[in-house]
């Protein structure tokens, strides 16, 4: 299997998809003002008591107030508050975590107030992101992660993943990070550190203790609430949780984040480097390696998997449905029930792939088409764990019901993806009427002019649908070559795959639009 990287970088956004055989797997989109990302450190103010729950609200400056419960404060959140306030109370000196003297654990059982009280500030961390009328979800225990190693202060407990199974592995790497981590800091060892030498190890903990001793530092200056550590940006995020010796290539079209990348894989595999690759091409980065195209066919309400079978997908607050259909199959000299399962296990490795690439999360039911076999049932069972032992994210899947319903929880720490795949008309704006399309050409002349001759702009790029892009472009004369002798050899004809049919925008030669849209009134 060829895993890929495909990183586009716009003015707005940075969006991310990841193909496996050239098919898009997981594709996340992240707004460059984004807050209250998951990893990020806060300093915060309980607002609200909430002895009923055994939990707080903490203002750590969202609109909501974020939920922190007795069971997120840590065992050492004692130790953890103390250092807090050390660090707030001296505005020269930081105090050293390694000299610091650790107090005992909180009970496991206790209650929020014997240990919180309304108005203190608080050092916590997010660990889900702000989903529909809630706020962020908290934790007191401070962590910071990194490829190989997560690192916990005021802890001295190293722990090792479950899934490295050598016995002789995990002593070593045990007793290994013992020997070079600092006191109070606890540290557990991620699966891919398996085979790694100590050089690496202890690289990567440094760098860990640094950020640390950063975010402190920050602490020291920090009025309630605000931001004390913020996580890596998305792109590195990402490559750090699934960059593995399978990724072939990482393509990324602005420079400023191919050198971010190209930076960290220096770091974390150096003989990986090359496959960083920055994309110069003219087309659009996601048109050119299809992920537009896929995008649009497979965020609708219905998607389409295998010879005219489709699932019906639908969002509600508590959950997510998924309705598996047959569609109109060819008639075959299979029974009912071989079409039935042959259906439904494409249906399965589908499911599977649209979990991972909405990032839908919570409670999932599915309802697949009846059969009758219960070793059929157990078939589909079987699929299903094996197309989801892919996905990063921890779930649950149970076996299906007396009425063929399978129940699946996911891991869900910021909002399902959701893309509109429907278009509004551009020219109407959805009012029905517009001008007549073949007036399309004369009125990009008009824009091209008003660049020209009034704004001065000589090198621009025009973004349009890829058939009215071939209209332009058509003919040994073409409408391109009339303009670029009319008014400027520095126009440029980009077919966009993400725009509608009468759809355009232009771009400067600093790739930021050039707004010249506007609504023509119909009467």
């Amino acid at each position: 299997m060829v895993s890929e990287l495909v990183i586009d970088v716009s003015s707005k956004e940075i969006s991310i998809a990841i193909l496996e055989d050239k098919n898009v797997v997981e594709l996340q989109k992240e707004s460059r003002n984004v807050s209250f990302s998951v990893g990020d450190i806060y300093l915060g103010r309980v607002k609200k008591m909430m002895p009923g729950l055994n939990a707080a609200f903490v203002d750590v400056g969202y609109d909501k107030d974020a939920f922190l419960h007795y069971l997120d404060l840590g065992s050492q959140f004692n130790s953890t508050n103390k250092f807090v306030r050390q660090v707030i109370s001296d505005r020269k000196n930081l105090p050293s975590l390694p000299k610091f003297q650790l107090l005992p654990d909180i009970p496991k059982d206790g209650t929020l107030p014997d240990v919180l009280k309304q108005g203190q500030e608080v050092l916590v961390q997010i660990t889900k992101e702000p989903i529909s009328t809630k706020g962020p979800r908290l934790t007191a225990e401070i962590s910071f992660a990194g490829r190989f190693l997560v690192l916990m202060p005021f802890s001295d407990k190293v722990s090792v993943s479950q899934k490295i199974k050598s016995n002789e592995e995990r002593a070593r790497l045990k007793q290994l990070i013992q020997s070079i981590k600092p006191k109070n800091f606890g540290v557990i060892v991620r699966t891919v550190a398996e085979g790694k030498k100590v050089a690496e190890l202890d690289l990567e903990l440094k760098m860990l203790v640094k950020r640390f001793e950063e975010a402190m530092a920050k602490l020291q200056k920090a009025k309630v609430p605000s931001l004390v550590f913020e996580e890596t940006g998305r792109t590195v995020a990402i490559l750090r949780d699934i960059f593995n010796p399978s990724f072939e290539n990482i393509y990324v079209n602005d420079e400023t984040v191919y050198n971010q990348v190209r930076e960290y894989v220096s770091m974390i595999a150096p003989e990986k480097v090359e496959i960083v690759k920055h994309y110069k091409g003219n087309l659009p980065i996601f048109d050119n390696f299809g992920v537009t195209k896929q995008v649009k066919s497979l965020f609708g309400k219905a998607v389409t998997f295998k010879r005219g079978a489709y699932l019906i997908i639908e969002h509600t607050e508590a959950l997510h449905v998924i309705d598996v259909n047959s569609g109109n199959r060819s008639k075959s000299t299979n029974s009912q029930e071989d079409n039935a399962l042959e259906v439904n296990l494409a249906a399965a490795e589908e499911i599977a792939r649209q979990l991972r690439l909405r990032d839908m999360g919570g409670i999932i039911v599915i309802d697949f088409i009846d059969m009758q076999e219960q070793s059929h049932r157990q078939q589909i069972f079987d699929k299903m764990r094996e197309a989801m032992s892919h996905d990063r994210a921890r779930h649950n899947i149970l076996q299906l019901s007396k009425f063929g319903l399978m129940q699946i929880t996911r891991q869900r720490v910021r909002p399902a993806m959701d893309i509109n795949t429907l278009e509004e008309c551009p020219v109407c704006f959805g009012k029905g009427k517009m001008q007549p399309s073949i007036l399309l050409t004369d009125q990009l002349e008009n824009k091209i002019d008003y660049l020209v001759s009034t704004l001065k702009v000589k090198k621009f790029t025009l973004f349009v649908h890829p058939y009215v892009a071939s209209f332009i472009n058509q003919g040994l004369f073409s409408l391109k070559w009339k303009w670029r002798f009319s008014y400027a050899m520095g126009i440029k004809i980009v077919p966009d795959q993400s725009l509608a049919m009468l759809e355009y925008k232009f771009v400067d030669s600093e790739k930021q639009e050039i707004d010249l849209k506007e609504e023509i009134e119909i009467k």
